[in-house]
């Protein structure tokens, strides 16, 4: 069970504009954080294809896109949704406070 000490602030609000990306590093992670219509999630930033940044791919409603090979990633889940990728992200509980993004990575 996380309290309130896992949680790790890594961006403010102002820095991830609505339908954009933005990686940050926490706990030793490259880990993506996603700003959907739905909320902010956060996923690793590596394709589980071809381990491809997924920084640089298209953020369509809440499927991240892969840049390498177009493989399509849910956001609020990690599942894969399109190959070659069949194994999903590792997803990070996110929460806010105040203007401040907190991602849980233990």
């Amino acid at each position: 069970m996380s309290n309130d000490l896992d949680y790790i602030a890594v961006a403010s609000l102002d820095q991830l504009p609505p339908k954009k990306t933005l990686c940050v590093q926490a706990g030793g992670k490259d880990i993506l954080l996603c700003n959907t219509p739905q909320g902010i999630f956060a996923v690793d930033n590596l394709c589980t294809h071809a381990a491809e940044k997924l920084e640089t791919g298209r953020l369509k409603g809440c499927k991240i896109l892969c840049p390498l090979h177009g493989a399509a990633f849910d956001v609020r889940s990690g599942e894969a949704l399109s190959r070659p990728a069949v194994i999903g992200l590792a997803t990070y509980p996110v929460k806010l406070d105040g203007e401040d993004i907190l991602v849980e990575v233990s």
